[in-house]
């Protein structure tokens, strides 16, 4: 057999061979052509008329966001460059590229700018102006006494009258504001002083709300808790309401508590369960003393039980009768 012979190659398979090839190629040259398209690249020759009407100096790149709503100007050159930078008064809500680049500040700082104005962002103080993504410290305190931001983007709050009295005048605009309404003593209502107190078992949600840290949640939370127990005998007892705030209970007194107790001897499993301090394995435990021994005389008859500590029995023994 001939080397030839070996190296043969069908026509069909040519083919394919060929047109395998050819894709190949066409691919890599995609590739390479897209990949070599500079999207910050100069514009053409009848757009830079417009960039030269703008403002565009020589020496300098021009660039436009995606929206083309923000258009800024970059210096040639290296982006580490640093220049010296000429100080005067400026707006950074309203600052062109051209001012910006003039003050000193580099090309990917303006651009960082153009950014998150072009996102909605407005500078309402200068203080928001250091937080400018790559902005340094030295760069902050040089520019910070030029700053001046227009009335038009400081908050709106400064609107209104600051003023307990009957008309006031704002700082921008000459309309004498009225006076503010009354306070809504119903969804707002007036705190207590910290020298004030209320009953805790007498009291309901409207006068709970009075303390200060207590809203319309814990008012409820404190009502409901206290009728589950059968009243409190103790301020400390809020503390087991979750997330309760500490600094409330010294506004809090009990006074002469009246409990409401429940019989252990008589109560079934269920009904003992509904009291917070009594578990299902207490509440069984009591079922199985009275079962096998008859009604209890004292929770100390349970003491020996390991869900009965003296710290329970304590804490149980005010709502407990026999």
């Amino acid at each position: 057999m001939k080397l030839r012979d070996f190296l043969y190659i069908q026509k069909s398979d040519r083919i394919v061979m060929f047109v395998l090839l050819a894709v190949i190629s066409i691919a890599i040259a995609f590739f390479f052509v897209v990949g070599s398209v500079d999207k910050s690249s100069q514009l053409a020759d009848v757009d830079s008329l417009l960039v030269d009407s703008m403002g565009k100096r020589d020496g300098q790149q021009f660039y436009a966001s995606r929206s083309g709503q923000q258009r800024y100007y970059s210096q040639q050159g290296s982006s580490d460059e640093v220049s010296a930078g000429e100080l005067f008064p400026f707006d950074p809500n309203t600052a062109d590229s051209t001012q910006l680049l003039k003050l000193g500040l580099k090309d990917w700082q303006v651009r960082n700018i153009y950014k998150y104005r072009e996102r909605g962002g407005v500078y309402s103080k200068p203080e928001d102006f250091a937080r400018v993504y790559g902005i340094t410290v030295k760069q902050y305190r040089a520019l910070e006494p030029y700053i001046r931001i227009s009335p038009d983007y400081r908050p709106a709050s400064t609107l209104y009258p600051s003023s307990s009295q009957g008309y006031t005048r704002n700082e921008y605009h000459e309309e004498p504001f009225p006076q503010r309404p009354p306070r809504d003593t119903l969804l707002y209502p007036k705190k207590l002083a910290p020298n004030e107190h209320i009953s805790l078992n007498t009291t309901d949600t409207t006068q709970l709300k009075k303390v200060p840290g207590i809203g319309s949640g814990f008012a409820r939370a404190i009502v409901a808790y206290g009728d589950r127990l059968g009243g409190y005998y103790s301020v400390l007892q809020l503390m087991e309401i979750r997330n309760f705030p500490e600094q409330a209970l010294d506004y809090f007194v009990v006074g002469t508590p009246k409990l409401r107790k429940i019989n252990v001897n008589k109560l079934k499993l269920e009904q003992l369960r509904k009291h917070p301090y009594i578990t299902f394995h207490m509440a069984k435990a009591i079922m199985d003393y009275r079962r096998l021994n008859g009604n209890l005389k004292s929770l100390e008859d349970l003491h020996l039980l390991p869900d009965f500590t003296p710290e329970v029995i304590s804490r149980l023994n005010p709502y407990v009768e026999f």
